[in-house]
């Protein structure tokens, strides 16, 4: 029986936070160890922003190291505590100083196109339309490629009212839909900044918000702000097989 691609995706390690209880390192250490217990080894690997709490290269460093033992190609993005050159600087990714960190890459069977959904200095996110004219371009270039588009912050309504203060416009969120509904090919989009897991639908599309390795937070519809809360953390493995494409939310042990 034929195996199918797997992608890997861990989210917000938060690596220096001392802001929860917790240690974000020993988070990250136990999230990569029990990717490793899996029966199948990913074949790549997408970290969906925060990877660092104050955007200090050492913080970087010790992410990639831990990614680094899974044996599998680590594709990063930033998040709203990441710096774009500093990610830059430590993972090898393209684009010129400053510039939203954006790129696509083929991974065997599934395309893997990465947007910038940060606006440097504060906690929510933009897309803009430099970023989704990029976007739209890239997609054009490979329509018939299966494909999954990550992004940090979710690009749907939570129905929290304090974590969509700190998410994506909802005029930037129906331009990513009618990006979307030109391309077919897009059969996931994956996110992380919530700290917890969350499926929506966008344009069609399945939305993924994945756990953090870090600190989770409690499921609230009318808090005065956000809560941590003592649940597992946990990560994704998206995996496609013939041209379908299924996502798994697996806890850490």
């Amino acid at each position: 029986m034929a195996r199918p691609f797997l992608l890997v995706q861990l989210s917000d390690p938060h690596i220096g936070a001392t802001w929860a209880d917790g240690d974000p390192v020993a988070g990250l250490r136990a999230a990569v160890e029990s990717v490793r217990r899996l029966p199948d080894a990913p074949d790549a690997v997408l970290m969906s922003g925060d990877l660092a709490d104050n955007a200090a290269d050492a913080e970087y460093e010790l992410v990639h190291e831990l990614l680094g033992q899974l044996g599998a190609p680590a594709y990063v993005l930033p998040g709203n505590h990441d710096d774009r050159d500093a990610l830059r600087r430590n993972f090898e990714l393209p684009g010129a100083v400053g510039t939203p960190v954006q790129y696509a890459v083929e991974l065997g069977p599934l395309r893997l196109v990465v947007l910038d959904s940060t606006r440097p200095g504060e906690d929510r996110g933009e897309l803009d339309a430099d970023r989704l004219s990029w976007l739209d371009a890239e997609l054009t270039g490979a329509p018939d490629r299966v494909t999954l588009i990550a992004l940090h912050h979710p690009p749907v309504s939570t129905g929290i009212a304090a974590w969509d203060e700190l998410g994506l416009p909802a005029t930037d969120r129906r331009a990513l839909g009618a990006v979307l509904d030109r391309h077919p090919q897009v059969r996931r989009v994956v996110a992380g900044h919530m700290h917890r897991t969350m499926t929506a639908e966008l344009a069609g599309r399945a939305v993924l918000v994945v756990p953090s390795t870090y600190i989770q937070t409690r499921l609230n519809f009318n808090p005065q702000e956000i809560e941590t809360v003592a649940e597992p953390p946990g990560f994704a493995v998206h995996a496609l097989l013939d041209g379908e494409l299924a996502s798994h939310v697996q806890p850490v042990t």
